[in-house]
């Protein structure tokens, strides 16, 4: 006599959606047709999560033998951390992110940070970062500087060459790119200086938007004044180029016509050296 087990069908769709675990057999419970199935279901289910543990074990392997983006970029920051003023204004250090598809090969050595500017104090910058074990390789990292800084702004637009006056500018604290150095903070920086450029309002004054006044002009008349020791020569002459306040400009005597170098003393003085 055969014996006929009979298997709810919710049974049935539980342990084929589920499958069992690795190992275990469901082979007394069902028929051979649904035993082919679900053994088919099983085998699928254990062979994926042989590849996803094969999977997480070459990831880790490969984690283990790459060298951390991060610490390249970190790396690079503190490179430029260390060539910025001691005990001055707050900088803001950050380096670029790197490509998360670069691949490059764990350095079993401290990495070296370099430049190629002896002091390199810019807005922006490229840092070397390298390593020097068996496996070397070298990686150039954009690094961006900011500072907060007070500095003087305008109140209102200046064309160019236009004097800055007290009154055209206001003290704020501002966070900005670069270093303390390049920003004006002292009204009297200002003073003898034009602007090489046009700026807008609420634009913020640095060092080299500024230009000393031209004090003599070309074709200008201006006294020539030569002196050894005790002894002073006067002779009058014409400017042949411009010049600013301690700036050398040519002279033409306007007697001999002989044309000398001078440095321009005030506006309508130049002194040359005997």
């Amino acid at each position: 006599m055969r014996h006929i087990f009979l298997i709810p069908r919710r049974r049935l769709l539980v342990a084929s959606r589920t499958s069992p675990p690795c190992g275990i057999s469901l082979a007394p419970l069902i028929s051979p047709s649904m035993r082919r199935r679900l053994t088919a279901i099983t085998v699928t289910r254990c062979g994926s999560h042989l590849i996803l543990a094969a999977c997480l074990l070459f990831s880790s392997v490969a984690s283990a033998t790459t060298q951390p983006l991060g610490a390249i970029q970190s790396a690079a920051e503190e490179f430029v951390r260390a060539h910025l003023p001691a005990g001055g204004p707050k900088h803001y250090v950050n380096a670029s992110q790197l490509d998360p598809r670069l691949r490059l090969n764990a350095c079993d050595a401290p990495l070296e940070t370099f430049s190629q500017n002896a002091a390199p104090t810019g807005a922006r910058m490229t840092v070397g970062v390298r390593c020097s074990a068996a496996t070397s390789w070298t990686l150039y990292v954009p690094v961006s500087v900011e500072v907060e800084v007070p500095v003087l702004v305008l109140r209102r637009a200046l064309a160019r060459r236009a004097r800055v006056a007290p009154t055209d500018v206001e003290p704020q604290i501002r966070r900005l790119p670069g270093s303390a150095a390049h920003f004006v903070s002292d009204v009297a920086s200002l003073q003898g200086h034009r602007l090489k450029r046009s700026l807008a309002a609420g634009a913020a004054i640095t060092v080299d938007v500024l230009a000393p006044d031209i004090l003599v002009r070309r074709g200008q008349q201006v006294t020539l004044i030569a002196a050894n020791g005790p002894v002073e020569i006067r002779a009058q002459g014409q400017a042949l180029t411009d010049g600013a306040e301690t700036e050398r400009v040519r002279v033409q005597n306007v007697t001999s016509l002989k044309v000398v170098e001078g440095v321009v003393e005030s506006d309508s003085v130049v002194r040359v050296g005997l």
